[in-house]
């Protein structure tokens, strides 16, 4: 199990980061807001949770060992699976779910994608208090920084992520229009997909 990975960060996608390690580049998948977190060329600490599958081995990576938890523990739900726990984590914050899960809050839930009324029923119900309670109120995702980046590159992130592609289009076009600055830095991309999620979730 690799628990977690340091290193410089070699390159920022939408969905991913590369960070090296040993000389080594680890690819690692993240939510939205882990990754804005990250900056090329500088350090980074990841807390990581390697998923093993007969095909594949892929490392997730969280800013903190609670989104790790979280992370881990969603996924003890039947039907939830790292694609469908790291979508969790990219519309609401770890104590966002906790208030859904304890409050059995199916309309929070089914705001990610994938994620229909039947199985935020079946989450609620599994899940039971073993996510812990939450530590305050669910936190808002936190708002898109300054810039205009390439729509075409969020909304295949959104589509990825399981909204139709003219609904991200759409929502897309929104924040874009609600930024503050002109030419847009690459960085600022996995903000700008932030901001689209708040809006599509109803909260931007």
């Amino acid at each position: 199990m690799i628990a977690s990975v340091r290193g410089r960060v070699l390159a920022v996608r939408l969905d991913s980061a590369v960070v090296e390690v040993g000389g080594v580049g680890m690819f690692v998948l993240a939510a939205p807001a882990t990754l804005a977190g990250l900056r090329v060329g500088e350090e980074a600490l990841l807390h990581t949770t390697l998923v093993v599958r007969e095909d594949s081995l892929t490392l997730f990576g969280f800013a903190d060992a609670d989104e790790k938890e979280v992370f881990e523990v969603v996924q003890t739900a039947s039907g939830v699976g790292p694609k469908m726990a790291l979508a969790m984590l990219a519309v609401h914050r770890p104590d966002g779910i906790r208030a859904a899960v304890a409050a059995d809050d199916h309309a929070a839930l089914v705001r990610v994608p994938g994620i229909g009324k039947k199985t935020a029923q079946r989450i609620c119900l599994e899940l039971g208090d073993r996510l812990g309670p939450p530590a305050g109120a669910p936190a808002p995702t936190p708002a898109a920084g300054s810039g205009d980046p390439r729509k075409d590159r969020v909304v295949e992130a959104l589509v990825g992520l399981g909204y139709p592609v003219k609904q991200a289009g759409d929502a897309v076009d929104v924040v874009l229009a609600d930024r503050s600055e002109g030419a847009a830095a690459e960085s600022d991309v996995p903000g700008a997909l932030r901001a689209a999620l708040r809006h599509l979730s109803g909260r931007g």
